[in-house]
C-alpha cells in the first residue's frame, strides 16, 4: 500500500468511526447515512485510491476541475455530486458527468439543467440548496434559496424534463440567526425536508454536514454528509 493510500485509509477509518458513533448516539442505523467525499483541489489519482478503499460517492464544486477528473475516472463506478454554486454557462458540461446537482437555487438554473439533461439523454438528480441565512426572497452568500422559495423550486424541478427532485441541501450559515449554531440550522433544514416529503415522499435526501459538524448533521437526521478535509487532509492553497 502506498503512503498516500495508507493515509487515506486511516482518515477514512476515523471518519467512519465518527459517523458510526453519531448514528449510535442518535439511535440511527449506520446505513442510513451516506458518506460523500469532497475531492475538490485533489487529483484524479486520489479519487482512484478512494475508490479502491470503497468510496462510491464523490463531490466537486468547480466544473473546470470536476470535468477532467470525472473523465479520467469514467471507468469507475462512482456517483458524482456537484455541490458548488453553478453558473448557467457551465450547466451543459456538468450535466454530462454529474449524477446529482446539490446546488439548485433558482428557476433559471432549473431550466438550463433540464435542457442540458435532455440534450445529454440523462436524468439528473437535484437537491434544492436552502440558504438559512437568507432574508425572505434573497439568497445567502454561499448560494441557496430562502426557505420560503423551496416550494416554487421544488415544483419547477418536478415538472422539468430530465430532472428528478431528490431533496434538500444546506451549508451551515456563517451569518444570521444560525451562525455558530449548526445543530439548530440542521434541525431547521429537517423541518423543511419533512414538509417537502409530506407531498413528495421520494424527495427524501437531506445533504448536510461537513468535516467539522458531521455529528450535528447526523443527529438532526441528515441522509448524506459531505466530508473533504477529514478524509483528504488540509487543502492546498489555490493560486
Amino acid at each position: 500500500m502506498t503512503d498516500r493510500k495508507a493515509e487515506l485509509a486511516q482518515n477514512l477509518a476515523r471518519v467512519e468511526e465518527r459517523i458510526s458513533a453519531a448514528c449510535g448516539a442518535a439511535g440511527r442505523r449506520r446505513e442510513e447515512v451516506t458518506l460523500i467525499v469532497v475531492t475538490k483541489t485533489y487529483p484524479a489519482s486520489d479519487v482512484r485510491l478512494l475508490h479502491e478503499l470503497g468510496v462510491r460517492h464523490v463531490a466537486e464544486n468547480r466544473d473546470q476541475d470536476a470535468a477532467p477528473k470525472a473523465a479520467a475516472c469514467a471507468d469507475l463506478d462512482l456517483t458524482w455530486h456537484f455541490v458548488g454554486q453553478l453558473q448557467t454557462n457551465k450547466v451543459r458540461s456538468v450535466a454530462s458527468y454529474a449524477h446529482e446537482v446539490q446546488s439548485v437555487d433558482r428557476l433559471k438554473l432549473v431550466g438550463s439543467l433540464s435542457a442540458a439533461a435532455a440534450r445529454a439523454g440523462r436524468e439528473l438528480g437535484c437537491l434544492i440548496q436552502v440558504a438559512l441565512d437568507a432574508e425572505s426572497g434573497e439568497r445567502g452568500e454561499r448560494g441557496g434559496v430562502a426557505p420560503d422559495g423551496v416550494e416554487e423550486l421544488a415544483a419547477a424541478v418536478e415538472e422539468a424534463p430530465g430532472l428528478r427532485l431528490d431533496g434538500l441541501m444546506t451549508v451551515a450559515p456563517l451569518a444570521g440567526p444560525y451562525a455558530g449554531r449548526q445543530r439548530a440550522a440542521f434541525d431547521r433544514l429537517m423541518e423543511l425536508a419533512s414538509r417537502l416529503r409530506a407531498s413528495r415522499p421520494a424527495a427524501n435526501m437531506v445533504s448536510a454536514g461537513m468535516s467539522a459538524d458531521l455529528e450535528d448533521a447526523v443527529a438532526a437526521g441528515a441522509t448524506h454528509v459531505r466530508i473533504g478535509t477529514a478524509v483528504l487532509g488540509d487543502r492546498p492553497r489555490l493560486g
